[in-house]
C-alpha cells in the first residue's frame, strides 16, 4: 500500500460519524449502543448522580471496576444529570433536539415519566428514533417483571437445569443469547430507523425485549418443533435418515458420525462430512477409501447415525494425529474440519489472532474483542475507554450544546449534576 493510499485510509470518517445517540442505561442493555459506538456514533450515555452501577457488578473486576462496564460503555460520553431536578430534564430535552435517537435501556416508561417521553421528545424533534430494549418488551404478564440477563435465556428453553452431586439445581455454564442479541437487534432496528428518519423526516418508537431476541436466535428448534405438531406425513425426517424424525436441533446430532466431534492425540476436533464429496475427500486422504467403498452415504446431508462400526473406526484414526494436523489437511484436501476450542483457549487460535486484534488493557482497562465487522481497506478506529461517572460533563455541555465556562458552573451550583 502507498503512502498516499495510508494517508487518505487515515483520514476517512467512521461508519457512523454524524450519528448521536442520547443513551439512558443501567446494566447490561447498554451493549444497544456499544454497536454504534464502535462505528463511530457519538454516544452520550446519561447517568444518574450515582452512576450505572454496572461498575461493580458480575466478574472479573479489573482494578475496581467490571469488565461489563469497560466493555460495554466503551466509546461513549458519561453526562450526569439528575433528572429529578427541572433544570436537568430541559438539558436532557436540549440533547434530544441535536440527536437521531434516544435509547432507553431500562424499564420501559422510565423517561416517560420524567416528561422525557417518545411523545414528548417528537414534539421537539420529529425525527427523533426512540428505542426501549427491556428484559421482556412492552406488553405481556412478564412487561413489569424484575429480570437479570439469564432470565430471558431460560424463558426461551435455551438453558437447560443442571443437577449436582446433592441433587441440587444450578445453573449450567452456557453462552448468554438474550443480553446480547437484544442489542444487537436493537442496534439494527435504530439504523434502520435513523435511515427512514432522514428520508421522510418521521421518527419511530422502537421497542424490544431481550427475552425476544433469545427465542428469535434460536428460531430453528422452536420453529422444528411446531413442525412436528403437524402429521408426520406432512413433516417428515432428512432423506439420509430414511425420512425420519430425528430430535430437534443440535440434540438430533448426538447419534452422528460421519458429523461428530472426535478425540485427536492433543485435543478435540470435530468432522463435518456430511455430504458425500466431503466424505470421499477425506477418505482418499486417510488412505481409506475401504471405508467410502463400504459406507459411500448419501449425496447430502448423510451423518452415518448410529454407525458404531464406522464410529469406532474414525475414533482410532483421529487419535494418530494433531489437532493442528487435521484442520491442515482438511484445508488442503478440501474437507470440513473444526478446532474444539474453549472460551478460555480460542484467543490462543490462530484465526482468532488473526480476525481479532485485541483491545490492550494499558489503553482499555481490559483486554476486549473489537467489533467483529471489517470495513476492507479502512483503518478501524479504536473506542475510548469506557468513562467515570460524569467524566464528560463539561465536554458534552460545552462541544453540544455551546454552554461556557460560567454556565456549567451555574448548573452545578443548581444542582444539576445532583
Amino acid at each position: 500500500m502507498s503512502k498516499h493510499e495510508q494517508s487518505s485510509i487515515s483520514k476517512r470518517a467512521q461508519p457512523l460519524a454524524g450519528v448521536r445517540v442520547i443513551e439512558s442505561s443501567m446494566l447490561g442493555p447498554a451493549g444497544i449502543t456499544t454497536h454504534l459506538a464502535d462505528l463511530g456514533a457519538d454516544v452520550i450515555k446519561v447517568e444518574p448522580p450515582s452512576g450505572d452501577y454496572i461498575r461493580q457488578m458480575t466478574w472479573p473486576i479489573v482494578e475496581g471496576v467490571s469488565l461489563m462496564h469497560l466493555h460495554l460503555n466503551r466509546g461513549k460520553k458519561s453526562l450526569v444529570l439528575d433528572l429529578k431536578n427541572p433544570e436537568a430534564v430541559r438539558i436532557y430535552k436540549e440533547l434530544a433536539k441535536t440527536a437521531d435517537c434516544v435509547v432507553e435501556a431500562m424499564r420501559p416508561g422510565s423517561l416517560a415519566r420524567r416528561g422525557l417521553g417518545y411523545e414528548d421528545l417528537k414534539q421537539l424533534n420529529p425525527k427523533i428514533v426512540f428505542c426501549t430494549l427491556s428484559g421482556y418488551g412492552m406488553t405481556g404478564p412478564y412487561q413489569d417483571l424484575p429480570a437479570h440477563g439469564i432470565a430471558f435465556d431460560t424463558w426461551a428453553g435455551i438453558i437447560n437445569p443442571a443437577y449436582d452431586e446433592e441433587g441440587f439445581c444450578y445453573i449450567p455454564e452456557h453462552a448468554s443469547i438474550g443480553i446480547h442479541a437484544g442489542p444487537i437487534f436493537g442496534a439494527f432496528g435504530i439504523l434502520a430507523a435513523i435511515i427512514r428518519a432522514r428520508e421522510t423526516g418521521d421518527g419511530s418508537f422502537l421497542e424490544l425485549g431481550q427475552s425476544d431476541a433469545a427465542a428469535y436466535m434460536d428460531w430453528y428448534r422452536s420453529e422444528s418443533h411446531l413442525a412436528y405438531r403437524r402429521p408426520e406425513d406432512v413433516v417428515t425426517g432428512n432423506a439420509s435418515d430414511d425420512y425420519e424424525r430425528r430430535a430437534v436441533g443440535t440434540k438430533g446430532m448426538k447419534e452422528g458420525v460421519r458429523y461428530q466431534m472426535y478425540d485427536a492425540s492433543d485435543g478435540v476436533v470435530m468432522l463435518m462430512c456430511s455430504e458425500q464429496a466431503f466424505w470421499k475427500n477425506f477418505c482418499a486422504t486417510i488412505e481409506r477409501m475401504d471405508l467410502f467403498e463400504r459406507w459411500p452415504g448419501s449425496k447430502f446431508a448423510d451423518h452415518a447415525r448410529n454407525n458404531r462400526e464406522l464410529q469406532t473406526e474414525l475414533r482410532e484414526i483421529f487419535k494418530q494425529r494433531t489437532c493442528q494436523q487435521w484442520i491442515d489437511l482438511g484445508n488442503r484436501e478440501n474437507f470440513p474440519m473444526a478446532p474444539v476450542n474453549t472460551p478460555s483457549n480460542v484467543v490462543d487460535d490462530p484465526q482468532f489472532k488473526e480476525r481479532f486484534p485485541l483491545y490492550p488493557h494499558e489503553k482499555h482497562g481490559a483486554d476486549m474483542l473489537p467489533f467483529p465487522i471489517h470495513f476492507r481497506g479502512e483503518e478501524p478506529v479504536a473506542p475510548t475507554k469506557a468513562p467515570e461517572v460524569g467524566e464528560q460533563n463539561s465536554q458534552v455541555l460545552g462541544e453540544v450544546l455551546g454552554y461556557d465556562a460560567a454556565e456549567i458552573e451555574s448548573l452545578k451550583e443548581k444542582g444539576v449534576f445532583g
